[in-house]
């Protein structure tokens, strides 16, 4: 299907371009904010509406293309695709808010903002990995089921991990383990991306032998009748 591996494609670059914004826009913060000790959040409330804030409104963006690669994708039997594409949209929409709603300021007392944007962030970051999980049990995502199911995991351990440093943790590492994080889950959109472009173009080799030896058969067919 030429229309899903062009999904699977700009999805691919709208995930690179997010990428490459959320590195811009480390480098041109100031050298008082470690991104050891604090979040991308910290980062991009420091230049609102800077490179980071649209680096996530992209990245949200890449997953509605993924959306709706898999849906033409989908079978027409029950499967856990539906949930996981729910999961998705639930990824999308908390990252979105997240974009648009700003955390406080380091150091700054928690505002109903900054609670909003991180519950925000906390659904975006378990759902996605959960999507990811369920989605490695489809049909023509299951070359890549290992590699699903693995990011998957490791982002639900990075997930724990942040949240023990945000609670009883006194926030140690919490920038290092959010970034790993975040690594991992767009290591999950990757995966689904390149999944869906080496999908399509099976089908299209496969497809096409078989539209040429239909009509032999027709033919051959034919010929006894006659």
């Amino acid at each position: 299907m030429p229309g899903t591996r062009n999904t699977g494609l700009l999805a691919l670059g709208g995930i690179a371009l997010a990428a490459l914004l959320t590195v811009i826009g480390h480098l041109e913060v100031n050298d008082d904010l470690s991104p050891w000790a604090l979040t991308i959040s910290d980062f991009a409330v420091s230049d609102r509406g800077g490179v980071i804030d649209v680096a996530m409104v992209v990245l949200a963006l890449a997953t509605v293309a993924l959306l709706y690669g898999l849906h033409r994708t989908d079978s027409p039997r029950p499967d856990p695709g539906r949930t996981a594409e729910l999961l998705l949209g639930a990824w999308v929409g908390g990252l979105l808010l997240a974009a648009v709603v700003p955390t406080n300021e380091p150091g700054t007392a928690m505002t109903t903002a900054a609670y909003l944007h991180r519950y925000a962030s906390v659904i975006a970051f378990l759902a996605l990995p959960v999507g990811g999980w369920l989605l490695a049990r489809r049909d023509h995502l299951t070359p890549a089921a290992r590699w699903l199911r693995g990011l998957a995991l490791t982002s639900l351990v990075l997930a724990a991990a942040m949240v023990w440093s945000a609670y009883p943790g006194d926030r140690v590492l919490i920038g290092l383990a959010e970034r790993l994080l975040i690594l991992t889950e767009v290591g999950v959109l990757t995966t689904v991306a390149l999944a869906l472009t080496r999908s399509s173009s099976s089908t299209r080799v496969i497809a096409g032998p078989a539209a040429t030896v239909t009509p032999a058969r027709g033919a051959s067919a034919g010929g006894p009748l006659r």
